[in-house]
């Protein structure tokens, strides 16, 4: 399937009125999925539509509606739930056949994980109709899921007549017990969720195509190669670093192979472990860069002296403005500088520090590497 090959409907070829989304008691994601379905069933009933047909852009639905694009994308999720639509990496969100969609089971979510788990809550609580469940945060925490995934679950169990809510905002803690007339999926936990699948799929590859020491392609390759999301391949590489096979390292070591998948008895050997992780190596480098900014201030500023701008000190240093607004934050909580705003605002440098002079431990290595063997 090419994007290129494809018809994409126009947002003003949709013949339906738009949703009324400010009377609406419902989320406005559950309300828009709703209409989209609405639109789909009547345009292709007419045959102003057909299956393969991409709908329109995310951003150009957001712009339509007057939403964010994170809303349309939940509303989406629906769809696709409702066996609507099917969401294709780089290509966009193509119209189905329902009833050959209905045939292929997906990957299971964290949020269909989460559906299940509120289920078994409001069965194991013996909540009645009518009854409030809590706010989404604190179901977060009994399911052990995301607040966010957490929401959209909540969310889902809503377009299908489970809950409803009784404000317009989803975060409040209003959701109320609908319906009764569910199943319960009792082996979904046990099911592979994308990430899983794509964990196992990057084992695969790597054991196919690398060695230990070579460095691992970009997310985005990677992304194409796997057809998911850099999101998700993000998501699948962290878990794999957590398992020792991979070891990230700043700028352009990248990500490298230490272990290879297949092997659990051997531990990754001094020449490949001998650089700090890169969450560490982060730490030196705005260490780094707060300790040179310090020595600026003790050697050219007095206490009252307002500071260059983070722009202008970021052209100074040759650093990126957001290293360097990092480094003030950072000074400004030691109690060296003060930031104010409006026209006479600024930075300004409230104490002298000290300079210390320890360039030894700025180096990006382990530290149990980093000391003298007798």
């Amino acid at each position: 399937m090419k994007k290129n090959s494809l018809r994409q409907i126009r947002p003003d070829e949709i013949s339906i009125s738009l949703p009324d989304l400010k009377n609406s008691d419902v989320p406005k994601a559950v309300t828009i999925s709703k209409w989209i379905m609405e639109w789909i069933d009547t345009d292709l009933e007419a045959g102003r539509v057909e299956i393969g047909n991409l709908l329109p852009g995310k951003a150009e639905f957001a712009y339509l509606l007057g939403v964010s694009i994170g809303t349309i994308q939940n509303a989406l999720r629906f769809v696709e739930d409702a066996g609507y639509v099917i969401s294709k990496q780089c290509i966009g969100t193509v119209i189905c056949d329902r009833i050959a969609g209905s045939e292929v089971r997906k990957l299971t979510s964290k949020r269909e994980i989460a559906i299940e788990s509120i289920k078994k809550f409001i069965r194991i609580h013996k909540y009645k109709i009518g009854e409030n469940l809590p706010s989404s945060r604190i179901l977060s925490k009994e399911i052990e899921s995301s607040a966010n995934t957490t929401r959209l679950a909540l969310e889902n169990l809503c377009s299908s007549g489970v809950l409803e809510h009784n404000f317009k905002n989803s975060k409040d803690a209003c959701w109320v017990v609908k319906s009764l007339d569910f199943e319960i999926s009792e082996n979904i936990e046990e099911q592979t969720t994308l990430v899983e699948k794509v964990e196992q799929d990057l084992k695969d590859y790597i054991t196919e195509n690398l060695k230990i020491g070579d460095k691992i392609p970009a997310h985005s390759e990677l992304a194409k190669i796997l057809n998911v999301s850099i999101k998700t391949i993000h998501d699948a590489l962290k878990n794999l670093t957590g398992d020792g096979i991979l070891l990230p390292r700043r700028g352009r070591y990248g990500t490298s192979v230490i272990k290879m998948p297949d092997d659990n008895m051997i531990d990754a050997g001094k020449e490949t472990s001998i650089f700090a992780s890169a969450k560490d190596t982060a730490f030196y480098y705005y260490e780094r860069t707060q300790n040179h900014i310090k020595r600026i201030i003790s050697e050219n500023y007095s206490v009252g002296d307002r500071l260059p701008s983070i722009m202008e000190m970021s052209r100074r240093m040759d650093l990126s403005p957001n290293t360097i607004r990092k480094a003030f934050q950072n000074l400004a909580a030691e109690g060296y500088l003060s930031f104010s705003r409006g026209r006479y605002g600024g930075t300004f440098v409230i104490d002298i520090p000290e300079t210390e002079s320890g360039t030894f431990k700025w180096l990006a290595v382990n530290p149990k590497y980093a000391k003298l063997e007798n």
